[in-house]
């Protein structure tokens, strides 16, 4: 009689039959093994905990851990000071976004079995950090407010007379992507002018007002209106068209080709024909 297979030797069989991928390898070798993770961590508060350093944590791998995971475990069972946000744990609230093996990344959506250890976990750059994962977003915020990311429309009628603004489904489909923004910052994180230059509205606020701009249902004059707020010195014509934005955004939302789209639409409108 045939002994049973070691679980071992059935890896390595479905490995050469082609069964399994080498990424499923990857995590089957993980398991039951222990995930070097590196994080950061600074306490402006706590006399001796003021300089920057990084801590060392061994968490206990499992089958769909995410970096969001294993913090979370060094907070519960090595830490309670260890600080971050988070929030949904479903890649929509945006909370958890961190500076991961030199990325931008949400750390709910990063899978840990895809990641070189030690995993570096990092708050984002270019913020002030608050404390150890969590930055100051006061600027972001400030930053995608002032593009104004509500709907205007100066042809609204009476309450009596007001009906449904229909859109079409082609207008729906052109700014789809865009609307998926979640707040996260990766994007303004990963943008070299937006370091450098504090006055940028940068790549979120810009694909927020993007979203807006291009919706059918506003009128011209209030189209006019946003771009004008697009067109301005640190708008739109601050992007070297870079892509880093693409590049980390958690939602792939094409960020470059929508601020180049919006600089089309400003020389569009000062053009003028005799």
């Amino acid at each position: 009689m045939k002994g049973a297979q070691s679980p071992q030797d059935r890896r390595l069989a479905e490995k050469e039959s082609g069964a399994i991928d080498e990424e499923s390898e990857k995590r089957a070798e993980l398991e039951g093994e222990t995930v070097h993770i590196k994080v950061f961590r600074y306490d402006p508060e706590v006399e001796g905990k003021q300089e920057p350093r990084f801590d060392d944590f061994h968490v206990p791998f499992k089958k769909g851990m995410t970096v969001l995971d294993a913090v979370m475990y060094a907070r519960d069972e090595y830490d309670s000071s260890l600080t971050f946000r988070h929030s949904c744990r479903q890649a929509v609230c945006g909370s958890d976004a961190f500076f991961v093996n030199g990325k931008q990344r949400l750390g709910c959506k990063t899978q840990i079995s895809d990641l070189e250890q030690p995993v570096r976990i990092e708050p984002l750059p270019h913020q002030e950090v608050v404390k150890d994962l969590v930055v100051d977003m006061s600027h972001f915020y400030d930053q995608m407010h002032a593009v104004e990311p509500y709907f205007q429309d100066e042809d609204t009628p009476d309450v009596s007379d007001l009906e449904e603004q229909r859109q079409s489904p082609e207008n729906r489909e052109k700014i789809k992507m865009s609307s998926r923004c979640i707040w996260c910052g990766a994007c303004m994180s990963s943008c070299n002018i937006a370091a450098g230059d504090n006055k940028y509205l940068g790549p979120a606020a810009i694909n927020k007002a993007y979203k807006f701009a291009m919706d059918d249902r506003e009128s011209e004059e209030i189209k006019e209106h946003r771009l004008r707020i697009l067109e301005q010195e640190h708008g739109v014509w601050r992007c070297q068209t870079q892509f880093s934005c693409t590049e980390v955004c958690p939602k792939d939302i094409p960020l470059t080709e929508h601020i180049q789209e919006l600089k089309r639409e400003a020389v569009k409108k000062n053009l003028k024909f005799w």
